[in-house]
């Protein structure tokens, strides 16, 4: 009898993980190599204007600091929401996100911000 008690408990608590798996939402697929946009945030300069954790050289502090910037709900003065494409849209323009941005056009190719923004989601 406890034999059986124990299979049906194992039983039970086998099923309940996989409803639990079932119902996880998926993580969304990564936006870019993050690595390459370490490198990249810095062959592009942006540590000239921001604090940028993990980019070496020089920190600027025109900008506001880029650490944290995955936990922050907006971006750009908080006048646009902080998602992966929306990062990847200002990384490229600013202005198309948020017109009065002082943040001039940086010249990131479309690639190259995918990888900036993935490496910025990272900077919790």
């Amino acid at each position: 009898m406890k034999r059986l008690a124990l299979a049906l408990l194992l039983l039970t608590l086998a099923c309940n993980r996989d409803r639990a798996e079932q119902t996880q939402p998926a993580a969304p697929p990564p936006i870019g190599n993050a690595e390459r946009g370490k490198m990249l945030a810095g062959q592009y300069g942006c540590n000239v204007c921001h604090i940028v954790p993990g980019v070496d050289g020089p920190q600027g502090a025109l900008g506001p600091s880029l650490a944290g910037i995955a936990s922050r709900p907006a971006i750009s003065a908080g006048t646009v929401k902080n998602t992966p494409e929306n990062l990847v849209q200002f990384v490229q323009s600013p202005s198309s996100l948020n017109p009065s941005s002082a943040m001039p056009p940086s010249g990131v190719t479309p690639e190259d911000a995918k990888d900036v923004a993935a490496y910025l989601m990272t900077l919790k």
